[in-house]
């Protein structure tokens, strides 16, 4: 790890930590039931910042760790990757967007091909797009600054 990868506080950091791990193994249970807008909103912590200055890198790091063996939700990796990262990286201070996209060659077929990945300033950050997929799309957090009250980075 690098020392940008550190993060300053160790005990923010065991908070993180221990918050991430138990998001990551009750999301099952989270999204069950919930339509699509239910989930952006649980995803979307408005204005909460528990973590700030924990580096991106650092974040989506113990995100993709998180999520490496899963209870349930096996064929969801990608989703459990996307919303924990887009909700550990808002509750870090960061404005992520959250992207969405379908593989067209599966429109026709039984079952959709689909994905998503969270971006940070236009660049990818806890996953990336795959193959010739077309973003269907984009989750973006209301606009944080100081005179929203949101995150100031």
């Amino acid at each position: 790890m690098t020392a940008s990868a550190r993060p300053a506080n160790r005990l923010t950091a065991c908070r993180f930590r221990i918050d991430l791990w138990l998001a990551a193994k009750s999301l099952p249970w989270r999204v069950a039931g919930k339509s699509f807008e239910q989930i952006l909103a649980m995803a979307t912590p408005g204005g909460r910042v528990d973590y700030a200055g924990l580096p991106v890198d650092y974040v989506s790091r113990r995100v993709r760790k998180a999520v490496r063996r899963p209870w349930l939700m096996r064929d969801r990796r990608c989703l459990r990757e996307g919303l924990l990262g887009f909700e550990f990286l808002r509750r870090a201070g960061y404005d992520p967007e959250l992207h969405f996209a379908v593989d067209p060659d599966s429109i026709a077929s039984d079952r959709i091909s689909a994905h998503c990945w969270v971006c940070l300033d236009g660049r990818p950050v806890v996953g990336d797009r795959q193959g010739d997929q077309v973003t269907i799309f984009i989750h973006r957090p209301p606009q944080s600054g100081p005179e929203s009250g949101g995150a100031v980075h």
